[in-house]
């Protein structure tokens, strides 16, 4: 099993990290680690490197914070994606965020922002890592302009059916999905009709765990896969072994 999506190089896990990866290398293939901002891509790719085969790091911006970057923030993580190319598996978490932001200026800047990380992906032929919360839909139409990017991944995909059948659709698209299945209904109601051909699971620690007060970590992905498994009424193996080759194919792990 692979966590396609967790943030442990956040301070949350300062006091425990290396217990929670050893966590996760007793029980899991690999861990992707995603960059949130430029100093999150520095630790996650010194993650990576301490603990080589195992980690591998995403360098992105999150929306969120991108759209209150300076140009210079966004000139860096772009030096930056450049410099450590050949170290990082996939660019991302990059995207927009319509949850938690309305302004129209706001949106129209993250767009601004996500479309130059989208023409980097395009220009060194990577994979790229998607947050784009309640505007899955307008994500889909964006990346119809760039036919470079090898895959495009949905991380923590929470869009329509009706979407979820349009990025099945273009073969080049996949859904993460992540320990949320254990508690969401509109999650278990997609994952049921979703192709798993299409599927990646992940945590997002230290969020979205089983109980709000509660940390999340990689290994408790092994809980999304048997939700999985359950929804879809499978063996855990056969639901293990689809998703793991899809992200060892989209990753190149």
């Amino acid at each position: 099993m692979i966590d396609t999506h967790c943030h442990i190089d956040f301070e949350d896990f300062d006091s425990d990290r290396e217990e929670v990866i050893q966590r996760a290398k007793d029980n899991l293939d690999h861990v992707i680690v995603s960059g949130y901002s430029n100093d999150s891509n520095i630790k996650v790719l010194k993650l990576s490197k301490d603990n080589e085969g195992f980690i591998y790091p995403t360098f992105g911006f999150h929306p969120v914070s991108s759209q209150n970057a300076t140009q210079e923030d966004i000139k860096i993580a772009h030096e930056n994606v450049r410099k450590y190319i050949d170290d990082i598996v996939a660019i991302g978490e990059v995207g927009m965020d319509y949850f938690y932001v309305s302004d129209k200026d706001l949106r129209e800047r993250q767009e601004e922002i996500f479309r130059g990380f989208l023409d980097l992906a395009n220009e060194y032929k990577v994979p790229i890592v998607m947050h784009v919360r309640d505007c899955e839909k307008k994500a889909v139409n964006i990346i119809e302009d760039y036919e470079n990017i090898p895959y495009f991944v949905f991380h923590c995909y929470g869009g329509s059916l009706k979407t979820a059948k349009r990025i099945m659709n273009r073969g080049d698209s996949y859904m993460s999905f992540s320990t949320m299945l254990c508690y969401s209904k509109h999650h278990q109601d997609l994952i049921e009709k979703i192709d798993l051909n299409y599927v990646l699971t992940e945590t997002d620690s230290p969020y979205l765990a089983m109980r709000k007060e509660d940390r999340n970590e990689p290994v408790n992905v092994m809980k999304a896969v048997h939700k999985i498994a359950e929804i879809k009424n499978m063996d855990v193996a056969s639901v293990d072994e689809i998703t793991t080759n899809n992200a060892r194919k989209i990753f190149k792990i």
